[in-house]
């Protein structure tokens, strides 16, 4: 075999060197483990090696993610172990190995060239990846009524990110952006459109996908049913009744799959809520998504950010002192486990739909993986599927409306994202808070976007979580004449993207 010559950068680092003999080894045999016994490499140096082959070169061979930088955990579920966006691995004695970002751009650009070369053999070489604009029609969003089959998202490098870039409901424009990082999309999201008024719904899932497809699938419907029964209106008992049926029919599933799909019972989903009706804003919320208000102030040309959802997460010092007061006998009931508190020492979130190992003891046992069980007997639900819900009455310098899950927060502030929505048209607005979030992600990783939107989904986790964000424009007008949209609009985001 003829040697294989790569481009490396002047002044490449010895232990860069090593890499590209270790990734050479691994691309063109991939059957073999990685071969970093070969070298003496510290710990740390490990780390970082594993975490640049599997992020930067994107392997398209079967591997496992990169080790993390700390032991803290997701937002949400023990399954989603990810790496704090702040920390990078250091040596027992205090002073491990930190890249220097222009070592890193010189190790970036190595690997690229060299990824080129590798791949050739198995097909996959960059020159054969399709990376030009995309339209993104009725297949990207499930749809109907006057959206179907139109109005798509035009979207080039990050095939991972899609959007409704504007479209029109009963009060106004909307925006709608979703993008991916989990292997299977733990996202769902929904707005729809009538009679009743406007629904928007976001479901930022945890334990796989099955508890947020389920609400996507069911509480709209619980929604007009017990709205209908009350001849059209809409008030706080229609939106808990709603949940509450939601709740009763995932645990009915759960229980249907036990004996073959016992892992249902370890899935579970935030779920942000939000109707107008008749001038009036409610607001229902499980968990740590959010929705913040863009609201004039006076005649100053500002625009307020005012947080209109409780968060129900164990970090919140509120909410660990409701669970004390819940369960008074339970010293357990929240643990501090590197850094965060966590609900028995398993999940953030201390309010859902789903999760019912933590609400019923019959599915806190066997077969069910010993991470779940408990190691006492369960007496009460844990975790609570009763809603926080707030009315607030539509004022004419309420602006918009942003409805996102956690994956936006955790990396924009509530007067970041209304900056960024009110300094823009309203065309591509929830794309634009999306992508302000994964520079963001980037940033925090001494990295550029561009890069950032190459690393395939899976491993994309490690830097950010799936975000699903809705903005709804207040139109005024429409609102106090009460106009009903016709035809209906009813917009979902996909499965899997």
């Amino acid at each position: 075999m003829s040697p294989l010559r790569v481009p490396l950068p002047p002044n490449t680092p010895h232990h860069y060197l090593q890499l590209t003999c270790a990734l050479f080894l691994t691309l063109r045999t991939p059957l073999l483990s990685f071969p970093f016994p070969l070298f003496s490499l510290s710990l740390s140096h490990t780390h970082n090696i594993c975490f640049y082959l599997l992020t930067f070169i994107n392997l398209r061979v079967n591997r496992s993610p990169p080790p993390p930088f700390s032991r803290s955990l997701s937002h949400s579920h023990p399954d989603s172990e990810v790496r704090n966006d702040t920390k990078l691995a250091s040596g027992a004695a205090g002073g491990g190995f930190r890249v220097r970002v222009s070592e890193r751009c010189g190790m970036l650009q190595a690997f690229m060239n060299l990824r080129a070369l590798c791949l050739r053999p198995f097909g996959l070489a960059d020159d054969k990846v399709d990376t030009s604009p995309v339209e993104v029609n009725g297949g990207s969003f499930r749809g109907s009524g006057s959206f179907k089959g139109g109005g798509g998202a035009r979207e080039g490098k990050d095939s991972l990110l899609w959007s409704r870039d504007v479209g029109k409901y009963g009060s106004g424009d909307f925006s709608m952006a979703v993008v991916q990082a989990n292997q299977v999309l733990e996202d769902q999201s929904q707005i729809e459109s009538g009679p009743l008024g406007t629904f928007v719904g976001i479901y930022d899932g945890h334990g796989g996908p099955d508890a947020a497809r389920f609400v996507c699938d069911h509480l709209f419907r619980h929604f007009q049913a017990i709205s209908a029964e009350a001849n059209g209106g809409v008030i706080t008992e229609t939106i808990e009744r709603a949940f509450r049926q939601t709740e009763e029919g995932y645990a009915a599933l759960v229980s249907d799959l036990w004996s073959t799909r016992p892992q249902v019972a370890s899935a579970g989903t935030c779920c942000l809520v939000g109707v107008i009706f008749q001038q009036t804003l409610f607001v229902a919320n499980l968990g740590d998504s959010r929705v913040v208000l863009g609201k004039k102030v006076g005649n100053t040309g500002g625009v307020a950010a005012i947080q209109l959802s409780t968060e129900h997460n164990a970090n919140v010092e509120a909410v660990r002192q409701e669970l004390k007061e819940l369960h008074p006998h339970d010293p357990q009931i929240v643990v501090l486990k590197h850094g965060v508190w966590r609900v028995k020492g398993i999940i953030q979130i201390s309010r859902s739909i789903g999760d019912v190992y933590m609400k019923d003891a019959q599915f806190n046992r066997e077969p069910l993986p010993a991470k779940f069980r408990l190691p006492e007997p369960m007496h009460m639900p844990i975790l609570s599927a009763e809603p926080a819900i707030i009315s607030h009455r539509l004022q004419p310098n309420d602006s918009f409306i942003i409805f996102a899950s956690d994956g936006l927060w955790e990396h924009l502030s509530n007067e970041k994202a209304v900056e960024i929505v009110s300094s823009n048209p309203h065309t591509g607005s929830a794309k634009k808070l999306v992508k302000a979030a994964l520079h963001e992600a980037a940033r925090k990783r001494e990295m550029r976007y561009s890069d950032l939107r190459k690393i395939d989904k899976k491993v994309r986790r490690h830097f950010h979580d799936d975000i699903s964000v809705i903005v709804l424009f207040l139109n005024h007008d429409l609102i106090s004449k009460g106009t009903v949209l016709d035809p209906p609009l009813s917009l979902r985001s996909a499965l899997d993207h």
